[in-house]
């Protein structure tokens, strides 16, 4: 992309999204972060300089800065992409590590974080503002909807269906077809074999309700 970017958010999300735009050589201006503690230090030499709603940064969003929202809350992630759009009339780019594969005929929404290694299958589908650690997969025909997550080298075989908001921790592997509803929880290295119901939470192998 020709304009550098604003990260929201300078904690794990954030040094993971920094990750992937510095590893396409994409220019990042600087993060923005709540917690008073990292404001006026530097991650990997860019400048960490107010509060995520800072508007004369914010003012820069458009024509001269593109944005991605990093924050670790999905509820923060969540509002802080709407009002961009609502008041800013921008929606976050997406931050795809150079090492990740994502097939040109995978459709993605807007501000989705692939991280290295992570494997986006054809006719694959991801929604807004999705979270894919390292090493994840999401196999052909799956879908994954607004804000889920899906932690380092977590799997979705084909056709798996993965709700919004919902997380999947790392390791964990859903067998095909699956469905994973809204706000669901899946335990790292789980094995899920029969659909989870929108927020329960499942852990083990063969995964069982916690």
């Amino acid at each position: 992309m020709e304009n550098p970017v604003i990260i929201l958010g300078a904690q794990a999300v954030g040094t993971a999204a920094l990750d992937a735009f510095q590893s396409n050589d994409v220019v990042v201006y600087c993060l923005l972060d709540d917690d008073a503690a990292l404001q006026q230090t530097e991650l990997n030499d860019v400048s960490v300089m107010g509060n995520t709603d800072d508007k004369e940064l914010l003012k820069l969003l458009g024509k001269k800065c593109e944005v991605f929202v990093a924050t670790e809350d999905t509820a923060s992630r969540r509002s802080l992409t709407n009002m961009l759009r609502e008041e800013y009339s921008v929606a976050p780019v997406n931050a795809i590590h150079e090492r990740a594969s994502v097939s040109a005929h995978a459709w993605l929404g807007h501000g989705n974080l692939v991280g290295a290694n992570a494997v986006v299958a054809g006719t694959a589908r991801l929604g807004d503002g999705c979270i894919l650690g390292a090493n994840a997969v999401v196999d052909v025909k799956s879908e994954v909807g607004d804000y889920a997550q899906l932690g380092a080298g977590a799997i979705l075989n084909a056709g798996v269906t993965v709700g919004e908001q919902a997380f999947i921790g790392a390791g964990a592997v859903i067998v095909a077809g699956v469905k994973i509803g809204a706000k669901a929880r899946v335990g790292a290295g789980s094995v899920v074999v029969a659909d989870v119901a929108a927020g329960q939470t499942v852990f083990g192998n063969p995964a069982a309700k916690v």
